[in-house]
């Protein structure tokens, strides 16, 4: 069952969240893909999925990451929304790499992003942010 409000057992989690979000390796991981990740093809997109590409383990990271904080949600052991508000991050990257869902779940797993995409569906934070993302991701490519 999904949580209705949070409660001071999710700011607790929110806290952990964000520990882990600082953590070294974690937090190169997320920079170089932040930085570096911007597909335009699904060549581009799915590349990273080889383990000789130069962002393969900053992406096995960042993706593990992301799919772990919002399988929270995902199975109500932490309330959406308020997930959603302080942790928008994972939803940058999905707005990347939603073009091409079909081919890197093709490539690697039918799961992959599965909990993400429930994110940025299901929940009215996810659906702003996500909607947010897409032009900013959008605009950010047009740019390069």
């Amino acid at each position: 069952m999904l949580k209705e409000s949070p409660d001071h057992l999710d700011a607790d989690l929110v806290l952990k969240i964000y520990d882990l979000r600082r953590e070294a390796v974690m937090r190169e991981s997320r920079d170089a893909i932040n930085r570096d990740y911007w597909p335009r093809t699904s060549e581009e997109a799915t590349g990273v999925l080889r383990s000789d590409h130069p962002l393969n383990r900053a992406w096995r990271q960042t993706t593990g990451y992301w799919e772990m904080v919002y399988s929270m949600a995902r199975h109500g052991i932490i309330q959406g929304d308020f997930l959603v508000e302080n942790n928008t991050e994972g939803l940058f990257l999905f707005a990347r790499v939603e073009p091409y869902l079909a081919e890197i779940r093709g490539l690697s797993s039918a799961r992959a992003f599965r909990n993400t995409e429930w994110i940025a569906r299901e929940t009215e934070s996810g659906r702003t942010l996500a909607d947010y993302y897409r032009a900013r991701v959008a605009k950010a490519l047009a740019a390069r």
